[in-house]
């Protein structure tokens, strides 16, 4: 079973960025929430000018 406080992270970061309802979000697979997750931090790092962690893989 996948962790619920990280599944209302997910929820949360989804319906925050795109305005999505929860019913929305729940009727994606987990592979596509994270998918569509790490897209839009991909996104908010570029927009938001701060350089790349030199950690980040």
């Amino acid at each position: 079973m996948y962790p619920e406080d990280e599944l209302y992270k997910e929820i949360s970061f989804l319906a925050y960025y795109f305005h999505w309802s929860y019913e929305t979000v729940m009727q994606l697979d987990h592979r596509t929430r994270r998918r569509f997750c790490a897209e839009i931090s991909e996104i908010h790092k570029k927009v938001s000018g701060k350089p790349k962690n030199i950690f980040e893989v």
